[in-house]
């Protein structure tokens, strides 16, 4: 499998199913429309749509098949939107840029980039629950749905993790630390994209804890490669400015670990993410296995 492709046809999918999704919102004449302008504005961004695509990929490895899925996935997307929107914000890392374009709050300035984001979390809960009707989820699994996901983001993940991560800054910090951050700041979402694609095929107990342990080892990857990217990598093929993370005093994985051992541990939890697979039977005939190798090698 080439995974590259199987990427940008996934993401061409999603991109479809968004704009969808965008197409029921507040139109030009309408009241709502500027919240609605600035939501739109930065979930078409653009983006690797890794989110969604991992829920589609573990859906499909459990077992799920049809188009339903995609309002679930999608809302993964908006979520991760979201909370690259209150990322950039003043108070938050003060970003002019994401993705190549001028940031949510420097296109529309603050008001409207601080009220985009909620719009955006909100409206993913909507997706949320149209994919787990249409697809037939029984109450609890309903329940399950929204309640893994709503954990994913809140103070016991996204919004913790990002607290933790703002009142380190210019801070010695020990490892407990560092992984406290990026496993609620970065992993717990990747973890519950692999999860909520398991859950929306009704997957048993078995499969749904191998892939949250998946989950929480590329995200772990993703978040080393990401700060490794942040001194290695290049500013026109990231979209944003290299470099920033050393000049705000971030806690980073190269900062207490150093390059190479950061290197290292990026490349161990790839393959223990890969044995998480093969025990439950997930890894053969899936693209979930050269995902992991994918997020290694990324250089954006």
């Amino acid at each position: 499998m080439d995974i590259r492709v199987y990427f940008s046809e996934e993401k061409e999918a999603v991109d479809r199913h968004l704009a969808d999704i965008i197409a029921r919102w507040p139109a030009a004449d309408s009241a709502g429309y500027r919240l609605a302008e600035a939501m739109a504005y930065s979930l078409n961004a653009g983006g690797k749509r890794l989110r969604p695509i991992l829920t589609l990929t573990a859906y499909r490895a459990c077992g799920g098949e049809g188009e339903h899925v995609y309002s679930g996935a999608c809302a993964l997307e908006m979520i991760h939107t979201y909370t690259l929107i209150h990322d950039d914000l003043p108070v938050m890392d003060n970003d002019d840029f994401r993705r190549g374009l001028p940031t949510c709050h420097r296109k529309f300035g603050v008001r409207r980039a601080v009220n985009a984001g909620p719009g955006l979390l909100l409206a993913a809960f909507e997706e949320l629950t149209r994919s787990a009707e249409a697809l037939g989820l029984t109450e609890r699994e309903k329940k399950d749905v929204v309640l893994s996901v709503a954990e994913a983001v809140g103070g016991g993940g996204v919004v913790g993790g990002q607290m933790v991560d703002l009142e380190s800054e210019n801070k010695k910090v020990d490892r407990q630390t560092l992984h406290f951050i990026h496993s609620h700041k970065t992993g717990a979402l990747i973890r519950v994209s692999c999860t909520l694609g398991g859950r929306l095929a009704h997957a048993d107990g078995t499969k749904l804890e191998a892939l949250a342990r998946y989950g929480e080892k590329i995200g772990l990857a993703f978040q080393i490669v990401d700060d490794l990217l942040d001194i290695e990598g290049d500013t026109e093929k990231l979209g944003k400015q290299v470099g920033a993370d050393q000049a705000r005093g971030k806690a980073t994985f190269p900062s207490v670990f150093g390059l190479e051992e950061s290197r290292r541990l990026a490349a161990r939890a790839v393959e223990e993410a890969k044995e998480e697979l093969q025990r439950a039977n997930l890894l053969q005939a899936s693209p979930l296995g050269p995902i992991t190798d994918f997020i290694l090698s990324r250089k954006s």
